[in-house]
């Protein structure tokens, strides 16, 4: 029984985004591992950007970084 937990930043990821996720996810884990979809479970938590960190910071002074 797969458990799957995807975070993204809350920025508008729409309805048919995550349903697409989950369903990829599920096809994923049955094609490679055999896992049955009735019993695959795949939550999308959405997170602000100001809880979300890399490089020491947060997600909104990172991008503001030169590339």
């Amino acid at each position: 029984m797969p458990y799957v937990n995807i975070k993204v930043t809350d920025e508008g990821v729409t309805r048919e985004e995550k349903a697409r996720l989950i369903k990829g996810v599920t096809d994923l884990l049955h094609d490679v591992l055999g896992k049955a979809p009735a019993s695959t479970f795949v939550v999308i938590d959405e997170v602000a950007l100001s809880d979300w960190g890399v490089g020491g910071m947060n997600v909104e002074e990172w991008r503001k970084l030169p590339s």
